[in-house]
């Protein structure tokens, strides 16, 4: 059923002999109308707003032009045109649907096969497009609609057609959010815009946010100009395409054919069915895989294999942003192994980061990811917080903060202020990255407090330490645990569970391998405590030895196992255990200083402090070999890394 709001005082009740049912939207250009036909056929009408500015004018009549140029599967299609009142306006084909903008504002971000067929939809449309010789110069989320058959591009309000006015003009037209550097600096556009457009609209898909932000023009424009990009949750050849697409020089983008051709290739075999059918027809030619522009008849051929196939599959397929995501079947932990071999050797981008003298080595294909870290301040003598703004985003300092952590899902912020509230309460700040919001939950009164601890592995749940401060009889401040407490995220509120339980009083809490309870070491023994979310005790694993992480990263990412450092030995003898049974699985050496954590199934990170040279943060196999870095910092800056199990995909 259309969504419509009625018609306001002022509006005409027909226009070109159409009956107005109501309105559609309103933009810089003009009012859009819902009509009907005599017929009974819905339309939308787009009316152009009072305007003595010709270049306006001229703008709006182009859209028709533009449009009329363009295949109509990939838009809506122009039916006629007129004027009323002395404006004109555009009569169109009527794509019942939300915007991509309001979609995922009121359904949330799109993933797996649902986030695909977006992609695979709206290049292939880009393609038509450009095959019309068209630069479209403000493709956005607000401007694909979800219809029923697939995405459809509209607004050709500021659309051009490839020639020497395009090529050299100087207005700076579009949403800085989305535009190229090129569209910024008032440079010659071509097809390339369009794509760094598509892909940062890709990036907002994925995580509701675009890839330079949203915070103010100058902000946005200065980001898009010298910035790396934020690319939300995207991952796979769609997250290698978008980066490749957000270049900021236009010569190093690949086209809409080169997309949607790596799109549609078969990942298992490698095969690319587009190349191999261009091929076939073309037997005596290689085929096209450069950069330039394909001639006529090669962007033809290809243009013609790829739309078909991918308006096939749009017609296969019921709406996917209107299905819930697939889930991935379960895949079973693997036996922890002295044949377990390093993971494979991908170049890293070296990322320097803020806080003094630190390099973050990141893979694509790394199951961890780093989201926050402290450094301590010596000036200060103070440690200073710094968390990302996404799972692949830039780090920002929250000098305010105790605690920052980053949720799995790369959604939330939760930070712990470093005063208490005006009324004497510790509280946590949740910052929802993709609302564009932020809420305070108190917790406990002055003089405890509730420092974070881990967020679950859904994002839902944050577990906090509960602490209660004294002074000793030096006056020197001593804190005590007492419980931890649970935050429901969705809920806004918080459970605090004060334990009796006098072991654990100098230890930390985590959760369990299930996250059904929470653990804690306690007792000279060193005995692994597992208490339900009552804290109600509920069994132990005696002599274990010390918890390698602090209780944060413990369990292995099925929770079927955990590490600890080895009873009786030092920080480089490290023990497998079964999380059900607590029988030892395996035991071995390696050059690590401090356990932080599991990489995978099969590897363990940890800290390699070297003497006279950078500390790092490396994998480790359960053969005790140092495998890649993650992290580098400079010998004696005191570095905390926080890093976040990837979420499974969808």
């Amino acid at each position: 059923m259309a969504d419509f709001a009625p018609l306001r005082p002022g509006d005409p009740e027909q226009m070109g002999g159409l009956a107005l049912l109501g309105r559609l939207g309103q933009g810089g250009q003009g009012v859009v109308y819902l009509a009907r036909t005599p017929m009974d056929v819905r339309v939308a009408v787009k009316w152009l707003h009072p305007s003595e500015d010709d270049e306006s004018v001229e703008r709006f009549l182009r859209e028709a032009e533009v449009a009329r140029r363009v295949a109509p599967f990939c838009t809506a299609a122009v039916l006629s045109t007129g004027v009323e009142q002395g404006r004109p306006y555009i009569v169109s084909e009527y794509v019942e649907g939300r915007s991509l903008q309001r979609v995922v504002r009121e359904d949330g971000p799109l993933a797996g096969g649902d986030l695909e067929r977006l992609a695979i939809g709206t290049v292939t449309a880009l393609a038509a497009i450009h095959e019309a010789d068209v630069v479209h110069r403000d493709f956005k989320p607000g401007n694909v609609i979800m219809g029923a058959g697939g995405p459809r591009v509209i607004d050709f309000g500021i659309a051009r057609t490839l020639g020497p006015a395009t090529m050299t003009s100087s207005t700076q037209i579009g949403t800085p959010a989305y535009m190229s550097p090129e569209q910024i600096m008032g440079h010659g556009l071509g097809p390339g815009a369009d794509m760094f457009s598509w892909a940062g609209t890709m990036v907002f898909a994925s995580c509701g946010r675009a890839p330079f932000g949203t915070d103010g023009t100058p902000a946005v424009m200065h980001r898009v100009l010298n910035d790396p990009p934020d690319l939300g949750l995207l991952d796979g050849r769609l997250s290698d395409l978008v980066q490749q697409c957000l270049d900021k020089e236009p010569k190093n983008r690949p086209t809409a054919i080169e997309v949607i051709t790596r799109l549609l290739r078969n990942p298992e075999s490698g095969t690319d069915p587009l190349v191999e059918g261009a091929r076939q027809a073309t037997p005596d030619s290689a085929p096209h895989v450069g950069r330039a522009r394909p001639s006529r008849t090669s962007l033809l051929v290809l243009a013609g294999t790829t739309i078909t196939v991918a308006v096939v599959v749009a017609a296969m397929a019921v709406p996917g942003w209107l299905r819930p995501p697939t889930q991935a079947a379960a895949k079973p932990a693997a036996t922890p192994s002295r044949e377990a071999t390093a993971a494979p050797r991908i170049t890293p981008v070296k990322i320097p980061l803020p806080g003094g003298a630190i390099t973050l080595y990141e893979r694509p294909s790394d199951p961890i990811t780093l989201t926050a870290y402290e450094v301590h301040d010596d000036k200060l003598d103070d440690d200073v917080d710094y968390a990302r703004q996404s799972l692949r985003g830039a780090f920002h300092k929250y000098p305010d903060n105790v605690d920052s952590l980053v949720s799995p899902n790369g959604r939330y912020l939760a930070g712990r202020p470093e005063d208490y509230t005006s009324d004497d309460y510790d509280s946590i700040l949740i910052t929802d990255r993709q609302a564009g919001s932020s809420f305070r939950v108190k917790t406990v009164r002055e003089p405890m407090d509730t420092s974070i601890r881990a967020w679950s592995k859904d994002s839902s749940k944050i577990l906090l330490n509960l602490n209660k401060k004294t002074e000793d009889k030096q006056g020197k401040d001593v804190w005590t645990t007492l419980g931890f407490a649970v935050l429901d995220v969705a809920l806004g509120q918080v459970r605090v569970v004060e334990v009796a339980d006098d072991s654990i009083r100098d230890g930390d809490f985590g959760w369990d391998g299930n996250e059904e309870g929470v653990i804690a070491v306690s007792g000279k023994d060193e005995v692994l405590r597992f208490f339900d979310t009552s804290g109600d005790r509920t069994r132990d694993i005696p002599d274990v030895g010390p918890l390698a992480s602090g209780t944060v990263d413990v369990f292995s990412p099925s929770g079927k196992m955990f590490v600890t450092d080895c009873p009786g030995k030092d920080d480089s003898d490290h023990c497998l255990w079964d999380a059900g049974t607590g029988k030892r699985l395996d035991t071995f050496s390696s050059d690590c200083d401090k356990v932080l954590g599991w990489y995978d199934e099969s590897h363990l990170y940890c800290w390699e402090y070297d003497n006279g040279a950078d500390d790092e943060v490396r994998v480790v196999a359960f053969d005790g070999k140092l495998v890649h870095r993650l992290l580098e910092a400079a010998d004696k800056l005191e570095v905390a890394p926080y890093f976040t199990i990837n979420p499974a995909p969808s």
